[in-house]
């Protein structure tokens, strides 16, 4: 899935809630490593994805930046953004 170029505007936007649960983990890997420096996408999900946000700093420390956009009870929506360094 393409990410944004820093100088886009619009996130690109990873709508988990229609995927099944083994296909989710691997569409957000690879956004991030499609995600150019400064650039953001959005993920939006069915429930809070906290053990998957671990993961990604627990894989990639100190690469992305965490935003909650909103924080449920229906849809939690987060944006995620490389660091530019």
């Amino acid at each position: 899935m393409p990410a944004t170029k820093p100088d886009t505007a619009d996130p690109v936007i990873v709508d988990l809630r229609p995927m099944i649960p083994p296909e989710r983990h691997a569409t957000v890997f690879a956004a991030l490593d499609a995600l150019a420096p400064g650039a953001t996408f959005v993920l939006i999900n069915d429930h809070a994805p906290l053990p998957l946000l671990r993961r990604i700093e627990e894989t990639w420390p100190d690469v992305f930046t965490v935003e909650f956009l909103q924080d449920g009870p229906v849809v939690w929506q987060v944006a995620i953004t490389r660091s530019r360094g």
